[in-house]
């Protein structure tokens, strides 16, 4: 068996930082258990707590940027070159990873479905046929688009519909276009987010936010900044600096979002792009040690695909919980999000250990012992918003 690439703990604690947004974002909506009136979101400023509870949907193209880069990345390790991918060992990664776990989340959800419990079961335009049909076509934002907004724990798969339908088309991509015409193409895509955005009006609030084709550019972004890693190493002051430059323009769009949206020309994105990039090229050149007191968030951005998936069990029990001990008083919502988030954590590894990792050893071995070390499945494994812990958003 070959020898499993090494975690980058700066990649880890980035994913840590995006998966906790978008937990935190789906407890502090306000129709769950929002912070601002709560006994602590009085003291905290008020640009704080909507930073802390509103940056979900940026952590998901964070997620997207991150998943570009590090399959990219591995790719290139591989062959050297992306007209050498070996498609079916490309796709039976993308499957084993992907696969197992939804499949054991699919059945938790069409059951809690079944029972008619709120925030499982189908709206009135869906039908529990069609949540699994989407789920497993990878078409579930499109579904939700034509149905309206899908029950609460079955909401977070649209963004694995995008990242899935990406990856069937990239190695193909890959392999018909030279290379100059793939990069310009990458580009172009990459270029186009939020042109793209603007096409479909803010009023129709799914397609606005889950449409396929802004998220693939997100992912295109990681692609490119993949590619320029291979061919740019930054030295150590140069990564220093753009670490520090990612950071802040990541910083800039989480606290001040609306006022990089209104001075950059709705350009927010890109710099929540750039700035992902940026740390992550920073990151691959200059593999930072890890750090004792952030092993917390790393750990996230390990489980960061079992944490996605499985989250919005843990958020919609919590509230549950606490609607039935407080009632609609709002002053202490702030008191159950770090035991939520705990145990959002414990069932992540839960999950990890009985459903993900398991699976994962036996097609590695598999694999290794089939073919040449060249083609260990385990270095095309997803990451992103989805597939976090394989390489790992």
């Amino acid at each position: 068996m070959t020898a499993q690439t090494p975690r980058n703990f700066a990649i880890d604690c980035l994913r840590g930082v995006a998966i906790l947004l978008v937990v935190v974002h789906h407890l502090a909506l306000p129709f769950r258990l929002p912070l601002a009136p709560s006994i602590a979101g009085t003291w905290l400023p008020k640009r704080l707590t909507d930073a802390i509870s509103f940056n979900g949907y940026e952590a998901v193209f964070i997620f997207f940027v991150i998943s570009g880069f590090l399959i990219t990345t591995r790719l290139l390790a591989r062959g050297g070159d992306l007209r050498r991918i070996d498609l079916r060992a490309f796709y039976r990664a993308r499957a084993t990873r992907i696969l197992p776990l939804l499949g054991v989340m699919l059945a938790l959800l069409s059951g809690l479905a079944l029972l008619g419990v709120p925030g499982f079961a189908p709206g009135e335009r869906q039908s529990l046929a069609g949540l699994l049909g989407s789920a497993l076509s990878f078409t579930f934002n499109w579904y939700e688009g034509r149905t309206g907004w899908a029950p609460a724990a079955w909401d977070v798969l649209w963004s694995l519909s995008i990242e899935e339908v990406f990856y069937v088309g990239f190695p193909l991509l890959c392999l018909a276009l030279p290379r100059p015409l793939l990069v310009a193409a990458l580009l172009a895509l990459a270029l186009a987010l939020v042109p793209l955005r603007s096409l479909v009006p803010p009023s129709d609030e799914v397609w606005w936010e889950k449409a396929y084709l802004p998220g693939m550019s997100a992912i295109a972004w990681g692609v490119l900044a993949a590619l320029l890693a291979r061919r740019w190493r930054p030295g150590a002051r140069e990564a220093s600096l753009l670490a520090v430059l990612g950071g802040v323009g990541l910083l800039l769009v989480i606290g001040w979002g609306e006022l990089v949206h209104r001075h950059l020309f709705k350009g927010g994105m890109y710099v929540l792009c750039v700035g992902t990039a940026a740390l992550l090229i920073a990151a691959v050149a200059h593999p930072p040690a890890p750090r004792r007191g952030w092993r917390w968030l790393a750990r996230m951005g390990e489980l960061s695909y079992e944490l996605y998936l499985s989250h919005m069990l843990v958020v919609l029990g919590t509230v549950a919980l606490y609607r039935a001990a407080m009632g609609a008083s709002q002053a202490w919502t702030f008191l159950v999000y770090p035991p939520a988030v705990v145990l959002c954590v414990v069932l992540a590894g839960v999950l990890e250990k009985t459903v993900s990792a398991p699976l994962l050893r036996r097609w590695r071995s598999h694999s290794t012992s089939a073919r040449p070390p060249s083609t260990d499945i385990a270095q095309l494994a997803g990451s992103g918003a989805g597939e976090g812990s394989a390489d790992k958003a």
